[in-house]
């Protein structure tokens, strides 16, 4: 790979990191035309675009030499939109810029500003910081801009997405009209083509999302889940799949506690990443998952931006994300830099269409499934087992002494019995989950609309009614009940009568003579979130009872007059559920 001639500082510096093959976006900037110019590049994430303009502006900055002056004023400023995506920069950028002497130093938001004052008085070459903390410190003097040569503005989408508008358009106007000014965006909507043709003189304009995408290497998967499944079947997937390190996504920063803490117990080396977090605990938390520490991150989507995790090879989606671009950043957060990576969206049957809409709109196919069942997981583990070191490594003589000692005194069944459990005492338990299928097929329009939250087809025997502590309240719905009462009753769906949901409860009836068989499986399963019993005292006789319930509702003009409404509320007004 000839990017610049042999001895070349940053030559030196990429083969110490193997590269071999630059990218599309690393191509691109390198090309004749793009030499020396402004450069208008939208590139998807994860597509290297840090060492893309990290080599675009190395002859602006070196030139003819092999070495950088020494660092006085930065001759180069990079902007970036998050905390978290600055320091990776400057982590990037300080590499890069090693053998040319280059000095790198960050300015970002939650950090000491008067450390990063200290910094920048000694000297840098390079700046890196988001749009707040460089003007900050461009108006109390501390950064002095006058000998810039070039000028980036990474992610230039999301910045005018969270509102750095102003920021940026003070900053340029601070900056040196001979500078070069290279602007990178995933997308390039009508505002990032305002500030270009406004900050930038004959720019080349590069595009390398087509043909080459950036999640091209990105396996995208829907599970079907319930909904009181959800934290099951990412236990399930994080089982799985085995990857050192998994990013899982919640739309709020209550998820994230929540799906941490439950994640914790089950055993899961687990940190959180949320906006209510300070930049210190957030450091502590990448960290720990660079250094092997964590294995899973729980965050919202405006903690994990601008995440680098290289051992990063799968992202749960815990949540639908809003909108495409939003599944496109989160995806792209694996299956970087050509690692193969895998992204899990879970999808209960009530948010389906939503999610093919959602998927469509992305331009991404995905393999639709169910949660991996403890069953597979069981059988993964067996394999793992016989491919893991316990079994395959060489013995040492040592080794044979115990084991034949072992062997003395013990069955081999016994001691391999004993390696099993030793294996899995260090591994979460997998959760029983079931698939609540595809979904039902399309009613026909003309057919008459059942009742909601019932099924009301009875038995034609006698049928015993039991209880459900799921509702409403839990998103209840017969077509995900009837697969788990069968699941987990070991029962037949022509055994299941009517089904009736309440706020908080469902009541069901089970065929008489499959009720004790029905009862004693139910009885069998140690699960606290679910709960079936008898709706009656089994001692009692009125087992085959249904549960006291009105009829269907009478016709309107049947029922007795309704009490007035509500104060500044019109009487025809949509009524309470």
């Amino acid at each position: 790979m000839a990017v610049f001639p042999a001895g070349h500082p940053l030559s030196l510096a990429l083969t110490e990191r193997d590269y071999t093959d630059l990218t599309a976006v690393q191509s691109a900037v390198l090309e004749p035309q793009a030499k020396g110019r402004d450069l208008l590049v939208s590139a998807q994430t994860g597509s290297g675009k840090t060492v893309a303009y990290g080599l675009a502006i190395a002859d602006t900055l070196l030139g003819e030499a092999a070495l950088l002056e020494p660092a006085a004023e930065p001759i180069a400023l990079i902007v970036a939109p998050t905390r978290e995506l600055a320091l990776q920069v400057h982590r990037e950028l300080t590499w890069l810029y090693k053998h040319a002497g280059g000095q790198v130093v960050s300015c970002v938001g939650g950090m000491d500003p008067r450390a990063e004052q200290r910094q920048l008085a000694r000297g840098a070459h390079i700046v890196v910081g988001t749009p707040g903390r460089l003007r900050d410190h461009l108006e109390r003097g501390g950064l002095r801009i006058t000998r810039l040569k070039a000028v980036v503005l990474d992610e230039a989408d999301e910045m005018l997405d969270l509102g750095f508008r102003e920021d940026l358009e003070f900053i340029l106007e601070a900056t040196p009209r001979e500078r070069r000014t290279l602007l990178f965006s995933a997308t390039l909507p009508k505002e990032i083509v305002v500030l270009a043709r406004r900050y930038q003189r004959d720019a080349c304009r590069i595009a390398v999302s087509s043909g080459q995408p950036g999640h091209a290497d990105i396996e995208y998967r829907a599970v079907r889940v319930a909904p009181n499944e959800i934290e099951h079947a990412v236990v399930n997937l994080l089982r799985f799949v085995e990857s050192p390190t998994a990013l899982i996504f919640c739309n709020t920063r209550e998820s994230v506690r929540h799906l941490q803490a439950i994640l914790l117990e089950r055993g899961f080396s687990t940190v959180a990443l949320s906006g209510e977090l300070g930049q210190n605990e957030r450091n502590q938390a990448l960290q720990a998952l660079r250094d092997g520490r964590a294995r899973v991150c729980v965050a919202t989507d405006v903690a994990a931006r601008g995440i680098d995790l290289p051992s990063l090879g799968l992202v749960i989606h815990a949540e639908l994300p809003m909108n495409a671009q939003t599944l496109q950043h989160r995806s792209g957060r694996t299956g970087r830099a050509g690692r193969k990576g895998i992204s899990v969206l879970l999808v209960q049957l009530s948010r389906r269409r939503r999610a093919e809409l959602l998927l469509q709109s992305a331009g991404v196919q995905a393999i639709w499934s169910g949660a991996p069942s403890a069953e597979d997981i069981h059988r993964l583990d067996q394999e793992r087992l016989l491919q893991s070191p316990f079994v395959n490594d060489d013995l040492t003589e040592d080794d044979m002494a115990m084991a034949r000692a072992l062997l003395a005194e013990r069955s081999p069944e016994d001691i391999a019995a004993a390696l099993v459990r030793m294996y899995r005492s260090h591994l979460p338990a997998a959760e029983e989950v079931f698939d609540p299928g595809p979904g039902v097929p399309s009613r026909d329009v003309h057919a008459p609309r059942e009742p909601r939250g019932e099924r009301p087809n009875g038995l034609p025997g006698r049928s015993v009614w039991f209880r459900l502590n799921l509702g409403r309240q839990k998103n209840a719905d017969p077509r995900w009940l009837v697969p788990m009462i069968c699941r987990q009753g070991k029962i037949t769906k022509q055994e299941i009568g009517s089904i009736r949901i309440f706020e908080r409860e469902t009541k069901f009836e089970i065929d008489a003579a499959a009720a004790d068989r029905f009862l004693a499986a139910v009885r069998q399963i140690e699960r606290a979130d679910v709960r079936i019993e008898p709706l009656d005292d089994p001692g009692s006789g009125g087992r085959d009872a249904p549960p006291p319930r009105s009829g269907p509702r009478p016709h309107r003009q049947d029922r007795p007059a309704a009490k007035a409404p509500w104060k500044g509320k019109p009487a025809g007004g949509r009524p309470r559920q």
